[in-house]
């Protein structure tokens, strides 16, 4: 059975940093897709950096040079370090992992005050 569980999120002020961490089980984070997403209140889910198991990356324009994806094969871990954070960084983030089907994660509430 696979299951997501993120942790990290917080109340952080503008320009503050967070490191979100995505513990997985039941598949290896190593040999599979895995991205991060968040929502914002009244606003679709949008996409926010993958990693695959080459371990390439890529992350969203509005992230990019802020936030990093990264994983840890031993721990079984995805993380996404978030620095410089702004208030439109506002969100409930979510882990996501593609193997047969998408599985989620419940999401960690991310909070940036100006």
């Amino acid at each position: 059975q696979v299951q997501l569980v993120e942790s990290g999120g917080g109340l952080v002020q503008a320009g503050g940093s967070l490191r979100l961490s995505c513990a997985v089980s039941g598949m290896s984070v190593s040999l599979n897709f895995m991205a991060w997403y968040r929502q914002a209140p009244g606003k679709q889910r949008e996409w926010v950096a993958w990693i695959n198991s080459a371990g390439a990356t890529k992350h969203a324009d509005s992230v990019k040079e802020r936030f990093t994806i990264s994983r840890d094969n031993v721990k079984n871990a995805v993380y996404l370090q978030m620095n410089n954070l702004k208030p439109e960084d506002t969100a409930v983030y979510y882990c996501k992992a593609v193997r047969s089907r998408d599985f989620w994660g419940q999401g960690t509430q991310v909070t940036v005050s100006s």
